[in-house]
């Protein structure tokens, strides 16, 4: 259950901060509000150091691609959500950001990327991913 409270906290903070970042970018710009965005963001990690429990000598033992692929993709994340949202209305955008999300963690599931587990990919889940996609459309369809 935590893991599902968990899950529908982060959609709602993801959809609230694209809103929040792509209003800020209009008053200071978009590589202006990312860097502000990520100086916050950065404060607050250090901050809960404090609370720490692990340690930072694993992070020589990682596969260099997990070690700075989560900051190179958390810049791209902000920039390309701010976008978005800008170009489409908040719900339009974070629509086909959540259908974008389920089909590559469908691809990583089914092809066992990045270490994950490999876990079937079959008709139901093509079928599930079509229906998203048709409910987009029909969202965004204007008479």
């Amino acid at each position: 259950m935590l893991g599902i409270l968990m899950c529908i906290l982060s959609g709602a903070a993801m959809s609230v901060q694209g809103v929040f970042n792509t209003r800020l970018s209009e008053q200071t710009g978009l590589l202006e509000s990312n860097f502000i965005v990520q100086a916050i963001a950065l404060v607050l990690a250090a901050i809960s150091l404090f609370w720490a429990n692990g340690s930072f000598s694993g992070a020589m033992s990682v596969n260099k691609l997990y070690l700075t692929g989560g900051g190179v993709l958390a810049m791209v994340i902000t920039i390309t959500v701010m976008l978005g949202i800008k170009n489409l209305s908040p719900t339009v955008a974070i629509s086909i950001i959540l259908v974008s999300q389920l089909a590559a963690a469908a691809l990583i599931d089914a092809f066992g990327l990045f270490d994950s587990e490999k876990m079937v990919f079959g008709i139901r889940k093509i079928i599930g991913l079509a229906v998203m996609i048709g409910g987009i459309i029909l969202f965004s369809y204007k008479k």
